[in-house]
């Protein structure tokens, strides 16, 4: 007989992770699967760093939701007695017509969040290690800041078991189906039924969910940290992080860590690739393109190359997540297509993907990340 559980959640990445603390925390029973090992680097939740910010360019209805994903790493923190979040401050930089910039503001200015609005030389005063062109600006919103996505996924690991979840890794799911009588998931090791599914299957979700012909595409994403030349300029105590939308394309960017230098990539263009056949070396070429954007916008940050990293993005055509319970099946919920800017709002996606999964429903508005509006319903 296979071993019944209220929920079992289908991957244990960053949404995946929370989602199985969140529903394990409020007394459910929890399996949680993972084709991997624990913190592997496989996938879109790994590299050391990711950006939270709150002044959001890409539409203001995130505002709320990253706003509870911040209370929800701090409780996290307090609750396993590390820090996995760092505030730093971080700017919106471009034209003042770009969307990193018009969009930063418009979100500040519709939730009365806090902001500066700086010109180049404003910025360049404030943050000595910036050289922009002077026909272009930047929003400074001083509540962004660093995460450390290997530290948040393991804190999560920590909650779910504390709380009886049983987190199984290296063992891939071979299928699902959603009988009369319980929603069923298979693998090498055997068959677990449960009242629910959750769905986190990040780059795979096309392959999980193929039923549904969501409008996914993966794309291979480089990273490069570089030593800085001049480490003081860019020291993760008075540099932020920043995003700058530059003629040579759309960028994100950290400042210098100790031992991990400074760590910069593209966000706007990557190699279309299937999550078992991506291309994990970076050439020269690549390398290049993101040393040569330091040297003009941060000149100092592009020294050494201390290593190179691969992840994915799992684009939706609209660049939005999508959040939703299965059309065929109510028991069953998912929330893929995160589009390369879904880790800071993990602790809030598992939040929600829990309460969908046991009630039916969530406190917080989604709509707006509907699978309708491609639609699929």
């Amino acid at each position: 007989m296979a071993q019944q559980y209220d929920v079992i959640v289908l991957g244990l990445g960053a949404m995946g992770s929370a989602t199985a603390a969140h529903l394990a925390r409020a007394g459910h029973t929890v399996l949680g699967i993972e084709q991997f090992s624990p913190l592997h680097s496989n996938g879109s939740t790994h590299g050391k760093g990711r950006i939270i910010r709150e002044a959001y360019f890409e539409d203001p209805a995130y505002v709320p939701l990253v706003q509870r994903a911040y209370t929800l790493w701090r409780e996290l923190e307090s609750e396993t007695n590390q820090q996995l979040l760092r505030v730093t401050g971080g700017l919106n930089i471009g034209m003042p017509e770009s969307e990193f910039v018009s969009g930063s503001k418009r979100s500040g200015d519709l939730h009365g969040l806090p902001y500066d609005y700086l010109s180049a030389a404003e910025a360049q005063q404030r943050f000595p290690g910036l050289r922009l062109p002077e026909e272009m600006v930047a929003v400074f919103e001083p509540n962004a800041g660093v995460l450390l996505p290997e530290g948040c996924l393991d804190a999560y690991y920590q909650v779910a078991r504390r709380h009886g979840a049983e987190l199984r890794f290296g063992e891939r799911v071979l299928g699902w189906d959603a009988a009369v009588d319980a929603v069923r998931v298979t693998t090498p090791v055997g068959e677990y039924q449960a009242d629910r599914l959750v769905i986190t299957a990040g780059p795979w979700t096309a392959q999980v969910l193929a039923d549904l012909g969501l409008p996914l595409e993966v794309w291979r994403i480089v990273n490069v940290h570089f030593e800085p030349r001049d480490p003081a300029a860019f020291a993760i105590e008075h540099f932020p992080v920043y995003l700058m939308q530059v003629p040579e394309g759309d960028y994100y960017g950290f400042p210098a860590v100790p031992g991990e230098g400074v760590k910069i990539g593209r966000h706007d263009i990557g190699e279309v690739c299937t999550p078992d056949a991506i291309r994990r070396e970076v050439d020269q070429a690549e390398i290049d393109m993101l040393h040569n954007v330091l040297a003009r916008y941060l000149p100092g940050a592009e020294g050494e190359v201390l290593w190179t990293l691969t992840c994915m993005y799992t684009n939706t055509p609209d660049r939005h997540f999508i959040i939703e319970r299965h059309p065929g099946d109510e028991r069953v919920v998912y929330g893929c297509g995160f589009s390369g800017h879904g880790f800071k709002f993990a602790s809030a996606v598992g939040e929600v993907l829990a309460e969908l999964a046991v009630e039916g429903r969530t406190r917080h508005e989604i709509g707006f990340l509907s699978s309708a509006r491609f639609g699929v319903s």
